[in-house]
């Protein structure tokens, strides 16, 4: 490698965790860039996206999806300019939205690539309200909670990428909404920034009686990303034939057992309970995203963003994530 070669700096996963993912799973490499071979584009990535989903693909364990191979660079979305291009189809100067995961520079034949549009949607919101986590919240409420006005709808990690779009898009629909956070400052953010009608901090301690104080109708709908005692607390204030959405279960992507205290109460309430993975929803996206592109664009979806600088800190700031220390979405710039 010569000083003048162009050089991709890029995170690997090494190792699997045992228990807690520590920054030792990950190793930062520099790569030398080839040149373009015809109908290659190269993308300079400009933000990488940081989701929950990561830690359980760094698990060699049956999923949805296939675990995150050893030794290669670590998944993730990311939005960048093109710098070079060898593809009719892009030219430098475009801004693209992409699968390159956790590198600065992503070469492609432009499978995975899409276009998007920053005159009206800031570049970053293709990974948060406008991209993926947008569209999670989005098929959650309306395809599996189908909130109906007048309905009291609950958020766990409300001030978040997805639940921060759950609870706004179901003020639309006319519910009564009704955030968990972790926070005083979080749960400020999500009624006074965000619109919800009421939050709930469960750092307080007092999860159970401040929910039923701040839904005293009972719940009919919950967006479900955290599991553990969230849903512990949740499950009980369950009105009859209510709808939940399983989104995430953080509180136990590190593997450690957290049973459900009253199963029993999904039958005796009549409980439809359904998790999914957006992305075997492709039918709904384009729907989706131009409501979504249209409400940001309106300034009437709202959202924030926690932004670590440089791929080398994105180890610790995706550890940061899985303890809740992100305010809405996490990104890393890389530029």
């Amino acid at each position: 490698m010569s000083d003048t070669d162009p050089i991709n700096r890029q995170i690997l996963l090494v190792s699997r965790p045992a228990g807690e993912a520590t920054a030792d799973n990950f190793r930062l490499v520099k790569t030398p860039l080839p040149p373009l071979a015809s109908g290659q584009v190269r993308v300079r990535n400009h933000y990488l996206s940081l989701d929950p989903y990561m830690r359980g693909r760094m698990n060699d364990s049956k999923s949805y999806a296939a675990p995150q191979p050893l030794g290669e660079v670590m998944i993730g979305g990311t939005v960048g300019e093109v710098v070079e291009s060898q593809n009719p189809k892009f030219k430098p100067g475009d801004k693209v939205l992409g699968m390159f995961g956790w590198q600065e520079y992503g070469t492609s034949d432009g499978s995975g690539l899409k276009i998007v549009d920053t005159a009206h949607v800031p570049i970053s919101a293709y990974l948060g309200a406008v991209g993926m986590p947008g569209v999670t919240g989005w098929y959650g409420l309306n395809r599996i909670i189908e909130p109906k006005a007048g309905e009291t709808v609950v958020v766990s990690a409300a001030s978040g990428a997805v639940g921060s779009v759950v609870g706004q898009l179901a003020k639309v629909a006319g519910c009564r909404v009704v955030g968990i956070a972790g926070g005083a400052d979080k749960c400020s953010y999500v009624v006074e920034s965000l619109g919800f009608d009421a939050c709930v901090d469960y750092k307080a301690g007092n999860l159970y009686q401040d929910l039923k104080a701040a839904a005293p109708n009972g719940i009919d709908g919950y967006f479900e990303n955290v599991g553990g005692p969230v849903l512990d607390a949740v499950l009980p204030q369950m009105n009859a034939f209510g709808r939940i959405a399983v989104c995430g279960m953080i509180a136990r992507y590190d593997g450690a057992p957290v049973p459900l205290q009253h199963p029993e109460l999904i039958l005796t309430q009549r409980l439809k309970v359904q998790g999914f993975i957006v992305n075997e929803q492709p039918d709904v996206w384009p729907q989706a995203l131009r409501q979504l592109g249209e409400l940001v664009a309106q300034k009437k979806l709202h959202f924030r963003e926690s932004i670590a600088q440089g791929i080398e800190n994105a180890p610790e700031a995706f550890l940061g994530l899985l303890k809740g220390r992100n305010f809405g979405k996490q990104l890393v710039r890389l530029v």
